[in-house]
């Protein structure tokens, strides 16, 4: 189970576009890796097809690794934390904030 979730904004630590930040738009546990909205777009050439006869260039998501990006508790500030689990006193598991002293992540 992956710390980082859909629509949730992160921050990118590491590599070309570090700093940027961005929602996630999907999760790729086996990869290992995550598809950020606006970061990693890449084009692709497709070749002609009955459904698209002159072909082109598509915009493509490119993964980024998970240990590059970090959960963006404070959007204003862009403040970022690690994420922990805890369970609650009616059986529930929740994500917590780890740099903000276990606050609850909704």
């Amino acid at each position: 189970m992956s710390r980082i979730i859909k629509n949730d904004i992160v921050k990118l630590l590491s590599g070309e576009h570090k700093g940027k930040t961005g929602k996630v738009v999907a999760v790729l546990p086996k990869k290992n890796a995550v598809l950020i909205e606006g970061v990693g777009v890449a084009s692709r050439k497709v070749k002609p097809s009955q459904l698209n006869p002159r072909g082109g260039l598509k915009d493509i998501h490119v993964p980024t690794p998970l240990h590059k990006v970090a959960l963006v508790v404070d959007e204003k500030s862009a403040k970022t934390s690690r994420i922990g689990y805890k369970k609650t006193d009616d059986g529930k598991t929740v994500r917590v904030a780890r740099q903000l002293k276990n606050k609850e992540i909704k």
